[in-house]
């Protein structure tokens, strides 16, 4: 059976940890980079938390996002998937746990949710 340490695994995750101006974008479909997920963004929200590296359900480690009360919502369309970039890259993107209808002017919540990479098979 393969091992790695925690440490192996939060040092990837460090690097989330260390990002110096995170922004969340919900997207209308998952982006596969910073351009992509600008076009494909219905809003946004700056300044979001990521938590320190801990143990993932299941094994492995993992990294939260802080819950979300005041996104700005600039697009009217479905919101299916988020995206967090900073001013050069694409660090993470997935779908969102339930698509969201959203409308331009109005405000978005996200519950917390995690970010992980299990331990090795």
């Amino acid at each position: 059976m393969a091992f790695l340490d925690d440490a192996v695994l939060d040092s990837g995750l460090s690097a989330l940890t260390g990002i110096s101006s995170p922004v969340l974008h919900i997207c209308s479909a998952e982006p596969t980079s910073r351009s992509e997920a600008l076009s494909l963004s219905l809003g946004n929200k700056t300044g979001i938390t990521i938590g320190s590296p801990g143990d993932r359900t299941g094994g492995g480690r993992k990294v939260t996002i802080s819950a979300i009360t005041d996104g700005e919502v600039t697009a009217t369309d479905e919101a299916t998937s988020w995206a967090i970039i900073d001013d050069s890259k694409l660090w993470a993107a997935n779908d969102l746990s339930a698509p969201q209808n959203v409308t331009d002017g109005n405000t978005f919540t996200l519950p917390a949710f995690d970010i992980g990479i299990p331990d090795p098979a």
